[in-house]
């Protein structure tokens, strides 16, 4: 079934478009990452699913419903940790999510869920003793008051040291293998690799890429590099590596001993090797480099022209 699908969504302000016919399909179960640089319209996005703004056009739907007629119906299924959102001064940890829990009308043990955000010892402290950290991980219990069938996590790990980060991760990864669809999205791309099935990136309110992390290294030019250590790259070998059916590009990292081919679908790194070797030069080491995360959202974030 599906989770979430947002059919031709467009949200207009006065002239600015916010989000352009937006069409975009999560499945149940799915760990889906939702990234874009600022401005891409990835909050408006969020608050469209949530029925807190209204699209100019199209339909969101979650888990089948229409999300602006079933708004308030659908929130009693979905857990949310937005970005931006202030814990109230004056109330403790616990009494956080006794507000919480009796929103939902569910029956969570509010010190069980603290343990397993790692603020128990805080439960009775008033939140404007929390550090940034110690509240981003407070909303987070929050949103998973009553067992939600879907997580929406905007920017989760905001405020938190590494050690943190990992923890929250894991918590993600706990609530999915019990069957809970996760919606994350965040500008910190390591978080978003360590964690997700498959990436949604949006640029100026359109879907530019919507696919598994390997696939989209797989069509981006330059996806995988073969790093050559060598003596003896003169501009003729370099050549004859670049005139190989597939090589996109040649460049020298350290001159004259370190050389990065850029792959595409069709080349062969052992034809590249070969190539350098038959034409006088040496081969001294070589490894195999994948594009990364930040190199995939440079790639499609930018006016750079990437193959479908």
């Amino acid at each position: 079934m599906t989770a979430i699908e947002l059919d031709g969504i467009t949200k207009q302000y006065g002239s600015l478009r916010a989000v352009d016919t937006l069409d975009l399909q999560i499945n149940e179960g799915e760990v889906f990452g939702f990234l874009g640089p600022n401005g891409a319209g990835k909050s408006t996005t969020i608050n469209i699913i949530l029925d807190f703004v209204k699209p100019t056009a199209g339909q969101a739907r979650v888990f089948g419903m229409d999300c602006q007629e079933e708004g308030q119906r659908l929130r009693q299924r979905i857990g949310v940790l937005p970005e931006g959102y202030d814990v109230y001064d004056r109330l403790t940890g616990r009494q956080h999510l006794e507000f919480a829990i009796e929103s939902k009308e569910a029956n969570d043990d509010p010190q069980e869920l603290l343990e397993r955000v790692g603020v128990a010892h805080a439960a009775d402290r008033k939140a404007s003793g929390y550090s940034k950290g110690m509240a981003q991980r407070l909303i987070l219990a929050m949103a998973l008051v009553g067992d939600p069938d879907l997580l929406i996590l905007d920017e989760p790990t905001t405020g938190l040291d590494p050690n943190g980060a990992r923890e929250i991760r894991q918590i993600i990864r706990e609530e999915n293998e019990r069957g809970t669809t996760v919606f994350f999205s965040s500008h910190i791309l390591g978080q978003v690799e360590a964690v997700c099935d498959r990436v949604g990136i949006l640029r100026e309110g359109r879907l530019v890429a919507d696919d598994s992390i390997e696939n989209l290294r797989s069509n981006m030019p330059g996806g995988q590099r073969l790093v050559v250590e060598g003596t003896g790259f003169s501009e003729s070998v370099l050549d004859s590596i670049r005139g190989i059916n597939g090589v996109e590009s040649v460049t020298v990292e350290t001159e004259g001993t370190v050389v990065a081919v850029g792959l595409g679908e069709d080349a062969s790194k052992t034809a590249v090797l070969n190539e350098i070797e038959e034409t006088g030069a040496t081969v001294e080491d070589f490894e195999t480099e994948e594009a990364s995360l930040e190199d995939l959202f440079a790639a499609y974030t930018t006016e750079e022209e990437v193959r479908a």
